[in-house]
């Protein structure tokens, strides 16, 4: 796995970006966590930081939700290609997540070896 991993986590609970920050910088390899609450501000972060190795996406969310993150990042040719793993309580937005472009799908409550799981096998 590539070191100095600089991840973009994105939730509308602060809970959970607390407990996704926690676990992650347990990661000798994560150099950074940015949050956003939200897939508005996601997209912010996307757009101005050509930096980031990887995308937490949570999937509910308000304003702007995972799935239509997914969306526009995909079809984004400057971005097409970020590593988005999906986070979320409901099993039946997995195929969609997946058939929209996320690189994986971790369901809530998220545990650590799962997580440094799916980014190992993600980023590599």
């Amino acid at each position: 796995m590539s070191k100095e991993l600089i991840i973009l986590a994105v939730d509308d609970d602060l809970i959970n970006l607390k407990l996704l920050r926690a676990m992650l910088m347990k990661n000798p390899d994560v150099k950074e966590v940015i949050e956003a609450k939200n897939g508005a501000d996601a997209m912010d972060c996307i757009k101005a930081r050509s930096d980031i190795s990887l995308v937490l996406l949570d999937i509910i969310m308000p304003i702007m939700n995972g799935l239509e993150v997914l969306r526009v990042v995909r079809a984004d040719s400057n971005i097409e290609q970020m590593p988005i793993i999906v986070l979320t309580t409901d099993e039946t937005k997995k195929t969609e997540a997946l058939e929209l472009g996320a690189n994986g799908f971790l369901m809530k409550p998220i545990r650590n070896s799962d997580l440094l799981e799916k980014i190992n096998s993600t980023i590599i």
